[in-house]
């Protein structure tokens, strides 16, 4: 029992001494003092699972970001020559509507050295895509590159027959697209983007200006850095404004129409329309000329709605008041040019008169009293003779007159003879208005606080104040009497110009424009009409002036805008010369 109990007798340790010092460390740190050869297999199978449980984990986490980030690992193989369409933030109305935003859709691309057989798939992907021309799949399929995009923007119905096909070398790319959910309704404000979303018009041109095209280029503009813009533009003013200005072009025959409402105390552009217009999300319809920005795109005499700067001039001089008056008995002889009016009155006519008749010899004789000098600089100061620049990049330069002469003056005094953009008459106009202060136009939403930084004296405010009775009274007897919508105080001036065809002026092709501003004794805001060669028709009697076109729709724009801007009906209210020259009377 002894000696079968002493042959099991475990043999002794093995001392430092007797094997190498890393062996012998390893050991200790591994098992301690004291070896257990269970712990040393516990521990072997310890390491072993940990190291199997790295593995899977580093696999794992792998595949997770293949899986989230496939689109950012396929871009990164996109050579210089194409472009992945990248996220760019929301575009929404003063009252939160979008306007535009982004939507994920598939691209189909491939990878030419990764094909085994370019005729099999150049024959079925034609088959699911048959708009596909050929001729070009084949040499794009053939080309030695790594990646060339196929067609962008496939449907999900096509990116499923494609997949099934299996073709190796042949992929999808989720990019963003641009969607303008209201379609034509704010084309010329919000403009368009091309196909890898990069704006090339409009609002969405002036968004890369301002940094995005850096952040795509640095690949940070991702939807998570990205905070929406809002812009000073109410989408219920501007689909009423466009609702009338469509029904107006064609009820007209007009070639075109635009108009825009425009805050006078911000300067904000509240809505802007030009018809014909076109649906940003098939952009190529903007290559049609007739289909421009008319409002700041296009340049135009703006017939007798510039008297309004003619008479505002003369009174804030101090040198002519609303009772002076100026010889309108003859036509007006200039060399060999002869200027009369359309309804002659054969006598001297007041001021409030030859705003009323809207008098081209009065308005003539007023800026000629005052001097070619005294027109310049009032005009400049208006800014008129400066190409007005705002977010929009489509803009363009007054045309001016070469030489500034006594005619020239005469001409520009009714409106002739100087053509600019509507929006920037617009402006002039409101600051005639708002007690005097030119505000620049925006189409981004600002407080009256900020309007006041940026505005700048150009009138007296008692010059402000004539010029709103004048606006009234016009509407209360004169030329814009079809604009009087009861309950709202509109004040107007109409305008009429010959159009320039071939260096000469039209006798029957004429721009009409209607300058509306409401109310007329506490300013808000300002609607332009502008209706380009509108025709007769039976109810106007053979008319085309303003008087018969677009002052009428000018009404019927103020009738459905006035309760979505908040302005009330105040019925019963006193004529011009008691509710707004006696309020000039009392601050004096």
């Amino acid at each position: 029992m002894s000696a079968t109990a002493d042959s099991f007798v475990q043999a002794p340790a093995i001392g430092p001494r007797e094997m190498p010092w890393r062996q012998w460390l390893i050991r200790k740190l591994l098992y301690g003092e004291d070896l257990d050869r269970s712990a040393k297999a516990r521990t072997r199978i310890g390491l072993a699972i940990m190291a199997f449980a790295l593995v899977y984990a580093v696999i794992s986490a792998r595949l997770v970001m293949f899986a989230i980030q496939a689109d950012q690992h396929t871009a990164q193989r996109v050579v210089s020559g194409d472009a992945v369409a990248t996220a760019r933030p929301d575009i929404l109305d003063r009252n939160g509507e979008v306007l535009a935003t982004d939507v994920r859709v598939p691209s189909l691309y491939a990878e030419p050295r990764r094909l085994i057989d370019v005729d099999e798939a150049a024959e079925l992907l034609t088959a699911d895509l048959p708009d596909l021309d050929v001729k070009d799949l084949r040499e794009r399929l053939s080309s030695k590159r790594s990646f060339v995009w196929l067609k962008r923007d496939i449907t999900p119905e096509q990116q499923r027959e494609i997949y099934r096909q299996g073709l190796p070398g042949i992929g999808f790319l989720n990019e963003n697209k641009r969607d303008y959910p209201n379609g034509d309704e704010v084309s010329h404000l919000i403009g368009h983007v091309n196909i890898d979303n990069q704006g090339i018009a409009g609002m969405e041109k002036w968004l890369d200006g301002q940094g995005l095209a850096a952040l795509h280029l640095a690949g940070l503009a991702t939807d998570r850095l990205q905070t929406p813009v809002q812009l000073a533009v109410d989408l219920r003013v501007q689909h009423a404004l466009r609702d009338e200005l469509v029904a107006a072009r064609a009820k007209f025959s007009a070639l075109a129409a635009a108009g825009l409402v425009l805050n006078v105390r911000t300067g904000e552009v509240v809505a802007l329309v030009s018809e014909p217009d076109y649906d940003p999300n098939n952009p190529s319809e903007a290559l049609d000329p007739s289909r421009i920005n008319r409002l700041t795109t296009g340049v135009y005499e703006m017939g007798s709605t510039f008297k309004a700067f003619t008479v505002a001039m003369a009174l804030n001089s101090g040198k002519v008041t609303l009772n002076s008056k100026f010889d309108a008995r003859m036509p007006l002889q200039m060399g060999r040019f002869a200027i009369h009016d359309f309804e002659p009155q054969h006598r001297f006519l007041s001021v409030p008169e030859i705003f009323t008749y809207s008098s081209n010899i009065g308005a003539a004789r007023m800026a000629l009293s005052l001097g070619s000098q005294t027109q310049q600089a009032f005009l400049k100061n208006l800014g008129q003779l400066d190409r007005l620049r705002t977010e929009l990049p489509e803009s363009a330069e007054p045309i001016l007159p070469k030489r500034w002469s006594d005619l020239t003056t005469a001409t520009i005094a009714f409106g002739h003879g100087l053509s600019v953009a509507p929006l920037q008459a617009a402006m002039g106009v409101a600051a005639i208005m708002n007690g005097g202060i030119l505000i620049p136009p925006t189409f981004l939403k600002r407080s009256e606080a900020d309007a006041a930084k940026l505005g700048r004296r150009v009138i007296k405010p008692e010059t402000s104040t004539m010029m709103r009775y004048l606006m009234r009274l016009n509407v209360e007897k004169g030329t814009a009497e079809k604009a009087d919508v009861p309950g709202y105080y509109i004040g107007g001036k109409t305008g009429t110009a010959d159009k320039v065809v071939n260096g000469r002026y039209s006798k029957n092709k004429v721009l009409t424009d209607f300058m509306a501003i409401l109310p007329a004794d506490q300013p808000r805001y300002l609607l332009l009409i502008m209706l380009d060669e509108p025709h007769a028709t039976p109810e106007t009697h053979g008319f085309t002036t303003s008087g018969w076109n677009a002052v009428p729709v000018g009404g019927a724009v103020v009738s459905r805008i006035s309760p979505l801007l908040d302005i009330a009906p105040r019925m019963d209210l006193p004529p011009a010369d008691q509710q707004i020259l006696a309020s000039l009377k009392e601050s004096r």
